[in-house]
């Protein structure tokens, strides 16, 4: 497979069926081309992503050696939130002399305004995509650009995009077995927003395990506020839960904190999980049972895949080491 070039004059040429010279006029507010002419130019070199800033090293094809990554989170968000760090450590060790080009933006519309100007600008020779929800108009949006991108995520919706992905479903599993074991029949769950996938998948994998047991799901935006609120709300209820998982460690150190406020000794009366394992998980005490996931590995996957489907590589879809439970001193049999 051919190393995928970004747009060219000569593509807009061929589009319009004129020549490279008229497109250049057209594109230069030069006088030589009709009005028509210049207008239907136009509008192919927007539908394809052509920007003139950078023409001269579209032209000649020049890698970018750059990836980017955009992030549709608050910000302040990433300063918090483990996993991101974590990922964005992994892509970095393996980009050597490329760079990593990384955005946040208030939604999915100012995300693919981003692809579109990288990639037609000539600033990165691909991406990589996370958060994917169920029918994610990015996926379609980037097989129509051509622009190389990696999903980080389940194949099921990256259409004909390159996936590198682990199972939830087995994780879940796992841990609510773990609980189940211990003799929990009241379990919650603080999950993170309804609209992504891997939240749908956890969701559906939790309601699956638990089907014989009193369970809940209460969904949130991962920050420990909302964290904090949704454990409080749980643990207020006449018939309590005596175990919660929770999406993230940082809603789980928000729920220790409010179990503690509370009155409520973790894990004599409340056993605690929290998904993705980090360093903040074994400095509270106690110290979290956790969801263990190597995720800068996973960074470091994606960044692998996505160079080489820049070098003409395969597309394809690649599972990661599953994420393994790790049982600490959060959780034991309830009162």
């Amino acid at each position: 497979m051919a190393p995928i070039k970004r747009p060219t004059i000569a593509d807009i040429a061929r589009r319009a069926g004129v020549s490279k010279g008229a497109v250049s006029y057209a594109l230069n507010g030069q006088p030589g081309v009709s009005e028509a002419t210049r207008a239907r130019v136009l509008a192919i070199a927007a539908e394809i992503g052509w920007q003139p800033s950078l023409a001269a090293r579209t032209l000649s094809g020049a890698r970018a050696q750059a990836i980017g990554l955009v992030v549709c989170r608050p910000a302040r968000f990433l300063g918090v939130e483990p996993f991101f760090m974590e990922l964005i450590s992994g892509i970095e060790s393996e980009l050597g002399s490329c760079a990593l080009m990384l955005q946040t933006v208030p939604d999915h519309h100012a995300e693919l305004e981003v692809y579109r100007r990288w990639w037609g600008e000539g600033r990165v020779d691909g991406v990589i995509l996370v958060d994917l929800h169920a029918d994610d108009v990015r996926v379609p949006a980037l097989q129509e650009l051509g622009l190389p991108a990696v999903v980080v995520g389940h194949p099921s919706v990256a259409g004909s995009l390159t996936s590198v992905w682990s199972d939830e479903v087995t994780a879940m599993r796992e841990t609510t077995g773990y609980l189940i074991a211990l003799g929990h029949r009241r379990i919650a769950r603080v999950a993170g927003l309804p609209s992504l996938m891997h939240t749908v998948i956890r969701d559906r994998a939790f309601a699956d395990a638990c089907a014989d047991l009193e369970h809940w799901t209460v969904h949130t935006d991962y920050t420990g506020e909302q964290g904090a609120r949704a454990t409080r709300r749980l643990l207020s209820s006449s018939a309590r839960p005596t175990a919660i998982l929770y999406d993230n460690d940082i809603m789980t150190v928000a729920g220790l904190s409010v179990a503690q406020e509370m009155g409520l000794p973790v894990p004599e009366e409340l056993s605690l999980v929290a998904w993705d394992d980090s360093p903040l998980c074994q400095v509270v005490r106690p110290p979290l049972t956790a969801v263990s996931r190597d995720i800068p590995a996973f960074g470091a996957h994606a960044a692998r895949r996505l160079l080489a489907l820049v070098e003409g590589g395969p597309p394809g879809s690649f599972e990661v080491e599953a994420a393994r439970l790790t049982p600490r001193g959060s959780t034991t049999r309830p009162a």
